[in-house]
């Protein structure tokens, strides 16, 4: 009896036991289905696991940064964001401006956290700061006033010391406050994404401490997530970069995700990506990964030259020259070269790895504009520069001759023209491989950098590596998702294997834009130095690389400059490549990021020009070739 009470009572509770597995698989499925549900249907239109590419500009600036108020910019934060949606806005010169293409994916204005919103509340009568001896040069008639009084807020900027009297953190609250809201109430997820951000401006000098804001650029765009603190961290808290690191640290523990994004690095002086500290000290594991937590993505194309390289640090590269500005901020010095260009620094960064086990130079690419009037002009043909009223016309930025002149013979450039304006670039824009278009979205791609810049184009750029490709994945109409399924896309890691793995890159055209020439695959490593090699991966127009240049040949695409009209009948409208690098060796860590140009069209100073019935600039560039840059891949040795 016992027995057979045992074999019940065993019978019975195994049946419990299933009932209770098969009762909490049901609950576990509906509430997979509810999860999935909910997701789904907090989804935007558009949404793709397989990430669409975004474009957007993260680095603008209006009235409440002191450089652009005393240029006459009266816009606000909301007019960037009016302008990122297609609006018209009015230049400081007094026409009308507006985007070039369709509306931007995502935007953010990115004030001067140094003396936010003084400036504006110095020119406000009834103001306290408006009584100030400071405030009544600043906007008098006389030139020389007004330009020692803005010189000392420039060096008080850089110099970390605030003007007694002139600096009120309840007015920089404020107005830091006023940009969160006015990014909170623009963002329109599926449609525009907005950021709460600013810009950290920080600048070294070579010597002395004048008055002025001449130096080399360390600034950084230090960018929301989704909240933003009540305080931002300026220069007038520290000079030092690696202490806005640290605030940054606090500032995740408190809830508030931000990455800082450095930008124009050509004119750091060579500080921007230097091998010691800010203050000279050895670079050590602890700086190098914490700089790469804060620093995931680098600004290596803008209005202010681009950074990609240099001629002088890639002789053998024939499209080095791109876009070059090499003057430090306000003053006619030119930067040092070595330390403030991009490809160098992700080889030496390699280097550093080596030494003490991480690199501080691991980083992404985007481009943006550092517009100062609102919004980039994106498009060669319809520029208007970048600060204000001293180089909204282009008598002022030195592509037409002055006076009424027709040709340049016998006349003498400004040196606000020859030396600044005319050298900078209608550049550039912010790409993102992102499943939709949201705060979480965009920002997780650029924490994982699958990002990529352009010179202004909304050129789409795609790169993946694995060591499991198939020969004929590039024909394969789900060739995104077997990418992505068997490699790494941009911004990855991937371990050496014996063989080259399979590199994929996949470019399409803007068409606004030019048909694209060709794409390129360049390769950086360090050996006991930074090393580089370039490698022409897809040509246009059916053509094959040289296989000893590793080049294309010339497609032959070229631009009428007396009608800015360019050939056709060259160039493709989309380049695709599946390559091995042929000088591959397991047991050197390398990264490899692509690059892709398009054919030759007229400069934005050419079109200047044209317009007027004027002669060209014979110092500037009469042609550019636009592009695109991916951000890299890391192939780690065995």
């Amino acid at each position: 009896m016992r027995l057979l009470i045992g074999v019940s009572l065993s019978a019975l509770l195994l049946a419990n036991c299933g009932e209770v597995k098969d009762t909490a698989k049901a609950e576990a499925d509906k509430s997979a289905k509810v999860s999935k549900a909910v997701t789904d249907a907090a989804r935007t239109a558009g949404y793709s696991k397989d990430r669409n590419a975004y474009f957007g500009d993260l680095h603008i600036h209006t009235k409440n940064s002191f450089d652009a108020y005393i240029f006459n910019v009266r816009t606000t934060p909301d007019d960037v964001y009016r302008f990122a949606k297609g609006e018209a806005v009015m230049h400081p010169s007094g026409y009308d401006i507006s985007i070039w293409g369709e509306p931007l994916d995502f935007v953010a204005a990115t004030d001067h956290g140094a003396y936010m919103g003084i400036l504006p509340a110095m020119d406000t009568a009834g103001t306290k700061l408006s009584e100030l001896p400071m405030a009544k040069d600043m906007f008098s008639t006389d030139p020389a006033k007004i330009v020692a009084a803005f010189q000392k807020v420039g060096g008080s900027v850089r110099n970390g010391v605030p003007i007694e009297g002139a600096f009120d953190q309840g007015i920089v609250d404020d107005t830091w406050k006023q940009a969160i809201e006015a990014a909170d109430r623009h963002y329109n997820p599926g449609k525009l994404t907005t950021f709460a951000a600013y810009e950290y401006t920080a600048v070294t000098v070579r010597g002395g401490d004048g008055e002025n804001f001449t130096g080399g650029n360390l600034h950084r765009n230090v960018v929301f997530k989704d909240s933003a603190p009540d305080r931002l961290f300026s220069t007038l808290n520290s000079v030092n970069p690696e202490d806005l690191w640290d605030w940054m640290d606090t500032q995740r523990t408190a809830g508030h995700d931000v990455m800082a994004i450095p930008h124009n690095s050509n004119v750091s002086d060579g500080k921007m990506f230097d091998s010691v500290t800010y203050d000279g000290s050895a670079l050590s594991k602890n700086y190098a990964e914490q700089r790469m937590k804060n620093e995931p993505i680098v600004e290596m194309t803008q209005v202010k030259g681009t950074s990609e390289t240099h001629p002088m640090l890639s002789p053998n590269d024939e499209f080095a020259g791109f876009e070059i500005y090499d003057k430090l901020l306000g003053s006619q010095v030119v930067s040092k070269t070595k330390g403030g260009f991009v490809r160098e620094a992700l080889a030496n960064g390699l280097g550093i790895e080596k030494a003490v086990g991480a690199n501080p130079y691991k980083f992404g690419m985007i481009g943006a504009s550092d517009s100062h009037v609102v919004g980039g002009a994106f498009n060669e043909a319809d520029y208007w520069s970048k600060v204000g009223i001293v180089d909204g016309t282009p008598e002022a930025r030195g592509s037409v001759p002055p006076g009424g002149a027709k040709t340049w013979e016998g006349v003498t450039p400004s040196v606000n023209a020859d030396n600044w304006f005319s050298r900078w670039g209608a550049s550039g824009l912010a790409g993102v491989w992102a499943e939709e278009n949201t705060r979480e979205a965009i920002y997780g791609a650029m924490a994982r950098k699958e990002t990529f810049a352009t010179s202004g184009p909304r050129m789409k750029v795609r790169f993946f590596a694995s060591h499991d490709y198939s020969a004929d994945i590039l024909s394969g109409a789900d060739l995104t998702s077997k990418a992505y399924a068997s490699g790494v896309p941009m911004g990855g890691d991937l371990a050496a294997q014996d063989s080259s793995p399979t590199f994929l890159a996949w470019a399409m055209r803007d068409p606004l834009s030019a048909p694209l020439d060709r794409i390129q695959i360049v390769k950086v490593w360090h050996d006991g130095q930074a090393s580089e090699r370039i490698y022409d991966v897809a040509c246009s127009d059916g053509a094959s690389p040289d296989t000893v240049t590793r080049r294309c040949p010339d497609n032959g695409a070229s631009v009428d400059l007396d009608t800015c009209l360019a050939s056709t009948g060259q160039g493709d409208p989309e380049l695709r490549a599946s390559w091995k690098d042929p000088d591959y060796d397991p047991s050197m860590s390398a990264s490899y990021y692509v690059r892709v140009l398009e054919n030759p069209t007229c400069r934005w100073s050419s079109w200047d020009a044209l317009k007027a019935g004027t002669e060209r600039n014979p110092d500037l560039p009469a042609t550019i070739k636009e592009r695109a840059y991916t951000s890299p891949i890391w192939i780690n040795a065995k």
